[in-house]
């Protein structure tokens, strides 16, 4: 890709050069064409152009050795391993091979993901600096830390050395340790600016986005045309801003390339996460876990579009190593371990949890509160690192821990810590006033509730019940009545009814509780029912007689004891509106 790049700037300069001046004839006559040098090719990091020479040698004498070594060295930095890798089993196979081809082939299947492969080869070949390099970072992609510490204990001093430890720091999320190492060097070695690209890469993952751009820009200066570096310039700004400003970050390298940037790997996974998962089904599968990111984007995805079962898929037998592999993970569990058995308006059975959600991994069996004591696992340990402790997201990782274990005073003091960094969040709201209400700060909760806008949580019948409920205990239960009036008649209505009757009742709103336990008496002439009406009515009555509810609302209250579930009269409501207009009458009170 930097090659493609290259190209395209030498063309544009030897055409300036030949438009200055023409050669005359006899100086072309003079002129031989000049036989392409590797050496040239190589300066020019051109390995294309280098493949294509060395091709053309070995087919004049194919047991050139040295030949053969700088067609695999091309191949290599070409990013075409596995064709690197051929050459040097084919130099293997001579007599008395160099035994440094075992390392360099190890190289080879550590840039293919053979890692065990790789780790077997490097063992074949000589005790030296690049052996101990691909055995540290093979023991570190095999997830074996034993041997990791023994490799590491093996490292120099030296630059190469120094950068492997920086690399796997940096792919363990150890960021700040990684830092370290790159700013070391970089103040030994200034004029290597390409640690100033790792150097922001890091800062970018701690979320430090500015300083990120700021020492990115000491690179993109000496380096405009950088396509990881404008990548990674294009994300600062995603998180900075939005998807557009990250895109149009990406234009003057579609400009440079003609487009050809779109057949980067990592391009076309940042234009799907740029462009809201546009296009995801498509591009993210294929690249598997290349960038290792690509995968967990298409959780989100599935995520996103509800599709549960999916996500679940993808993420059931993959041992998480990383904060967004755990906290994926948690959300993926969490997610299973609340759901139960749904039902229609006529409350009859419509689905339940698929088969394939109550399996863990290797088949396991699992059960909803599995899930759920699962989720609380992986939460605290990204929440409880020493790493993720005091990031937005570790906070939001501990918060999510104590909201599982319903201990919702601690959950009130982590998101309280972030709350200045979400201002507007849809996410963050909910559970602010979720456990805002479950701790009895209803004024709060209420607040926190009425600022979410996104219209699938505001329909659904959580959010609905704690807003009425905040509504009533704030002393609003007009707004929680007009709340209900305006939703159609299911299941869950009624279940907000009894919400409604109970709540008011507590609260002593009891023409509202009234009003509510009348409807629930003509759907279901439970005994408990009519007892709430006529408690409910007493107290409205009350409530009038001490002057805290309009008098008019006596007539409405006659009406509700004049009907009933059967449509036959009860000789308690007949006593309650006898009293009640004898009183109407007394004072004057109209109730016909």
């Amino acid at each position: 890709f930097n090659w493609y790049a290259f190209r395209i700037r030498n063309m544009f300069s030897k055409s300036r050069v030949h438009s200055g001046a023409r050669a005359t004839p006899s100086q072309v006559q003079q002129e031989k064409p000049k036989e392409p040098e590797l050496e040239d090719f190589l300066t020019k990091r051109d390995y294309a152009g280098a493949i294509a020479l060395l091709n053309f040698k070995r087919f004049s004498n194919r047991n050139n050795i040295k030949n053969l070594e700088w067609l695999a060295y091309s191949y290599f930095h070409f990013g075409e391993q596995d064709k690197a890798r051929e050459i040097y089993k084919e130099l293997l196979s001579k007599d008395d091979p160099d035994p440094m081809y075992y390392i360099y082939s190890a190289a080879c299947a550590f840039y293919m993901g053979l890692f065990k492969e790789a780790e077997e080869l490097a063992l074949q070949g000589p005790k030296c600096a690049l052996q101990t390099r691909i055995l540290f970072h093979s023991s570190q992609r095999q997830g074996n830390d034993e041997k990791l510490m023994l490799f590491h204990g093996q490292l120099s001093d030296s630059i190469e050395d120094q950068l492997s430890l920086a690399s796997v720091h940096f792919q363990r999320s150890h960021y700040q340790e990684a830092t370290d190492v790159y700013k070391r060097l970089l103040l030994e070695h200034r004029d290597y600016l390409a640690l100033n690209v790792y150097v922001a890469l890091c800062y970018y993952k701690l979320d430090y986005y500015d300083v990120s751009l700021e020492i990115l820009g000491v690179y993109l200066a000496a380096f405009a045309d950088s396509s990881l570096a404008m990548n990674l310039k294009a994300c600062n700004h995603f998180k900075m801003y939005n998807g557009k400003a990250a895109e149009n970050e990406l234009k003057p390298l579609a400009e440079l390339s003609q487009g050809a940037h779109l057949e980067n790997d990592l391009i076309r996974h940042n234009l799907v996460v740029f462009r809201g998962g546009e296009g995801a089904l498509q591009t993210l599968p294929p690249l598997g876990d290349m960038p290792a990111e690509a995968r967990l984007n298409l959780v989100i995805h599935h995520l996103r579009q509800g599709e549960v079962s999916e996500a679940y898929n993808i993420v059931r037998d993959m041992e998480p190593s990383t904060p967004p592999e755990f906290i994926l993970k948690a959300v993926v569990h969490a997610l299973i371990g609340q759901q139960s058995s749904s039902t229609d308006s006529s409350g009859s059975k419509t689905g339940s949890v698929p088969a394939a959600l109550m399996t863990g991994a290797n088949g396991a069996p699992m059960q909803l509160q599995d899930h759920l004591k699962q989720s609380q696992q992986y939460y605290q340990l990204v929440g409880a690192s020493a790493s993720e402790c005091d990031t937005i997201p570790g906070r939001q990782c501990m918060a999510s821990c104590f909201f599982l274990l319903r201990q919702f005073e601690d959950v009130l003091v982590f998101l309280q810590s972030i709350k200045v960094y979400f201002p507007a969040d849809d996410d963050f709201n909910w559970n602010f006033g979720f456990a805002k209400a479950a701790t009895g700060k209803f004024k709060e909760a209420e607040e926190a509730l009425l600022q979410v806008q996104n219209e699938k949580y505001r329909s659904e019948f959580c959010f609905l019940g704690w807003l009425m409920r905040s509504f009533i205990m704030s002393g609003h239960p007009r707004q929680a009545w007009e709340l209900y009036s305006r939703l159609g008649s299911t299941r869950e209505t009624y279940q907000l009814l009894q919400i409604i009757a109970n709540d008011c009742y507590k609260t002593g709103a009891f023409y509202y509780s009234a009003k509510a336990f009348d409807i629930l008496e003509r759907l279901d002439p439970a005994p408990e029912f009519s007892e709430g009406k006529k408690g409910a009515c007493a107290g409205t009555f009350q409530m009038i007689l001490a002057g805290k509810e309009p008098r008019d609302t006596l007539r409405e209250v006659l009406g509700l004891l004049q009907t009933t579930a059967n449509g036959e009269a009860n000789p308690q409501y007949e006593v309650m509106a006898n009293v009640m207009r004898k009183w109407a009458k007394t004072n004057n009170v109209r109730v016909q």
